[in-house]
Parts: structure tokens; C-alpha cells; sequence
């Protein structure tokens, strides 16, 4: 577990992430990271839950017409 610290940043107040979470998330200065809401509270993700989404309906339709979209490319 880590404690995080809340600081001002400007008009804004921003979380300051130890070096060792950045490293295990993959993380590097400038990233966006995404914050949502759980049943138990909420997650910190590097990746958009729902570009996450639309990726697997897209992977679900390109399956299902798989014919459709190979005659498409000719």
C-alpha cells in the first residue's frame, strides 16, 4: 500500500506518485492516467477503460464479418 499526498498545484491540487508505482504502471512524466469508479471505490489505470470497450466490440464485429470485411480489403 502507498499513501499518497495531495499538493497544490497552481489553482489545482494534484497527487504526487512514488517513483516505484510510475515504474510498475509503466509510467513517465507527461502520461495521462485514468481514474474510475469501482463497486469498492475507485482504480488508477494507465489505460482508458473505454477505449478498452470499444476495442473488444470492435474485435467482436470484425470476427463476426470476417467474410464481409476480407471482401471489403480486395
Amino acid at each position: 500500500m502507498h499513501i499518497l499526498k495531495l499538493t497544490q498545484i497552481g489553482n489545482s491540487v494534484g497527487v504526487i506518485l512514488p517513483k516505484e508505482v510510475l515504474t510498475n504502471l509503466k509510467l513517465e512524466k507527461g502520461e495521462s492516467i485514468f481514474l474510475t469508479e469501482t463497486p469498492d471505490g475507485y482504480a488508477v489505470t494507465p489505460h482508458d477503460p473505454q477505449f478498452e470497450q470499444q476495442m473488444t466490440e470492435a474485435q467482436r464485429i470484425m470476427k463476426k464479418r470476417r467474410t464481409v470485411l476480407r471482401e471489403l480489403a480486395k
